[in-house]
């Protein structure tokens, strides 16, 4: 079996110590913020996904990534056609149409999981074509490569998650090796684009925009304009503020709590760190903070200490996935980004965002197992 071969005292321990000190802090702060509702499946179904997660990056842990690579071409079949079956027979909640529904296992969001796939597949695809990555064929099949995953996502509609998977490939093509020509290029084209795009979206002409997504923007950029769409943010503002440095205590009652207060929606999803703000107070936020830099500096550390290009490619995406997507979370909790719904990684209760972040950490203590420096 592969995995005799490896050098175990190179399993990297204290990355999944972090991610799971994160996901304990998910369980309390998600019970905390269902305090009152009697209602305790939500935790339940949290901690079986901490366990059922735990076991699958254990279990990738010990098989080799390169064997899994060798199907990448697959995974990324499997994860189009998931994508394509969301908006063909998918389930639709709050007026998008995110989640379909698997026999045994509920209802997933293809899309979480497709994040993780696409760091596979392109880790390969940019390995193998490593000696080619600033010719024009190359970068422009994975330009339509990528694309079609994308397109997919947006038309769910989930231009959120869109943006994310965007920064996790432009992280893996800049780790690729892809030259300042492309890069310079590429932001000449978009410096302008973006300008015209705020200028449209003033008149709702942005055609994969919906109402509500243009007007979160919108709200963001002239924040008096658009007081009532600001709402959401501006209570999660206060309950941040209001923890000050110690925070009021999880599972308080308190009658000045915004949180009791029913102020916030989705406090247990895109919104709880301002739950973590208001209980545990700045220096649980802070707290909390720190622990995403190590598990991203780990990541990033492995991906130095790898030893081969599709290893550190995947390191890279892990940490850039975990990286955009817990910044954007906060960002958007603290009014710095428009409102936008994404999970916090690890915390926010989901378990489908739970588990693809479990199999892409998973991934990445495979490589650290088989790192070129096995001294340190």
């Amino acid at each position: 079996m592969m995995f005799l071969d490896y050098k175990f005292r190179n399993f990297n321990i204290r990355l999944l110590i972090y991610v799971l000190a994160l996901s304990v802090l998910g369980v309390l702060v998600i019970r905390s913020a269902a305090a009152g509702s009697m209602d305790d499946s939500r935790v339940i179904r949290q901690i079986i996904g901490i366990g059922v997660g735990v076991a699958a990056a254990i279990t990738l842990s010990l098989i080799d990534y390169h064997r899994i690579l060798n199907f990448a071409v697959v995974v990324y079949l499997v994860c189009v056609g998931f994508l394509a079956l969301v908006l063909i027979n998918g389930v639709v909640r709050g007026g998008a149409t995110r989640w379909i529904v698997v026999p045994g296992l509920g209802q997933i969001q293809p899309s979480e999981f497709s994040k993780i796939g696409l760091i596979v597949f392109f880790a390969w695809f940019f390995d193998r074509y490593q000696e080619k990555i600033n010719k024009v064929p190359v970068v422009g099949a994975a330009a339509v490569l990528f694309g079609v995953p994308i397109l997919l996502i947006l038309a769910e509609p989930n231009l959120s998650t869109s943006l994310i998977t965007i920064m996790m490939f432009a992280a893996l093509i800049f780790a690729a090796g892809i030259s300042y020509k492309w890069i310079f290029g590429v932001l000449a084209v978009l410096t302008p684009l973006a300008a015209s795009f705020i200028y449209l979206l003033q008149y709702e002409m942005i055609p994969f925009l919906r109402g509500y997504q243009a007007q979160r923007i919108l709200s963001f950029i002239n924040p008096g304009q658009y007081q009532d769409a600001n709402r959401q943010q501006d209570n999660s503002v206060m309950a941040i503020g209001s923890g000050q440095l110690w925070g009021k205590g999880l599972n308080n009652t308190t009658i000045a709590s915004v949180k009791n207060g029913n102020f916030l929606s989705e406090e247990s999803t895109d919104f709880i760190f301002a739950i973590i703000g208001e209980e545990l107070g700045f220096a649980g936020s802070m707290f909390t903070v720190v622990l995403y830099l190590l598990v991203i500096y780990e990541c990033l550390w492995m991906a130095r200490q790898s030893k081969d290009m599709s290893g550190k490619l995947i390191c890279t995406g892990v940490a850039a996935l975990i990286g955009f997507q817990s910044f954007s979370n906060i960002a958007v909790a603290t009014k710095l980004f428009p409102n936008t719904g994404l999970p916090l990684p690890f915390i926010s209760y989901g378990v489908s965002s739970l588990l693809s972040m479990y199999v892409g950490i998973g991934l990445v203590l495979n490589v650290g197992l088989q790192r070129k420096n096995t001294h340190n």
